[in-house]
């Protein structure tokens, strides 16, 4: 049974229809990863699925119930968790106020012992629990993005570039940390254009290509095949470094 299904969805922006009748599901506990070129649609079906780019045609399905037309709001509320690629700390605060305003809406006793649990799940953050998020490492500041995802305790969590910019060390430990989570049973879907390290920590591959699908299958198929990743990935296996 999936916890979330799309079926022929279609969206897009104004007159530019970007997605064209995707098919798509994930389970409970599983990380799916959606990989493909730049300009693909990765990102914009993905923010369908949160509610953030209208539906034109299609469904979306959480646990039961179409959220078609619900707002991002109303999907978080569900236990639909979403991580940026961009802007996605509050630089100015410090660790600490950041995980708070993640859990704002829980109550004083609720708030302070999910802080415990994610500083538990994040053991980095409490040693910067006083430090401003701006004066952090790109990839430090990624895991603080995910710990404040994580205060009101998703069922699913969407994950939009989580090793962009980063360096391969940086990487890998932001992806270790994917594997934790997924380990409580929180299902994951991840956009990543560093296809080796994703494929390495999914179950399912989905390959965009124009707003379409043009491969779903065991990540481990897409991993091992050259042809695949020649034709669809544009042989791209590996990100290049960045920020650490």
């Amino acid at each position: 049974m999936s916890l979330l299904a799309a079926t022929d969805l279609h969206s897009g922006y104004g007159a530019n229809e970007v997605i064209h009748g995707i098919d798509f599901s994930v389970e409970t506990g599983q990380i799916v990863t959606i990989l493909g070129p730049n300009g693909c649609g990765k990102s914009t079906f993905v923010r369908t699925l949160l509610g953030y780019v209208h539906a034109r045609r299609g469904h979306v399905i959480f646990d039961d119930d179409d959220i078609t037309q619900l707002s991002p709001t109303s999907r978080a509320r569900l236990g639909i968790g979403y991580v940026p690629q961009l802007a996605n700390v509050f630089r100015p605060l410090t660790v600490r106020e950041n995980l708070e305003m993640g859990g704002y809406a829980l109550r004083r006793p609720e708030l302070i012992a999910r802080l415990r649990e994610v500083c538990e799940l994040f053991p980095m953050l409490k040693e910067r629990w006083s430090q401003s998020a701006g004066t952090l490492s790109g990839g430090e500041r990624q895991l603080l993005a995910m710990a404040r995802a994580m205060m009101v305790s998703p069922r699913l969590l969407c994950l939009d570039e989580p090793s962009a910019g980063l360096s391969p060390l940086r990487a890998d430990d932001v992806f270790e940390q994917i594997r934790r989570i997924a380990a409580l049973g929180v299902s994951m879907v991840v956009i990543e254009q560093d296809a080796r390290r994703s494929l390495s920590v999914a179950s399912l591959a989905y390959v965009l290509v124009t707003g379409r699908v043009a491969f779903r299958g065991a990540a481990s198929a897409v991993l091992s095949d050259e042809r695949i990743r020649a034709a669809y990935l544009g042989g791209r296996t590996l990100a290049v470094g960045g920020e650490g």
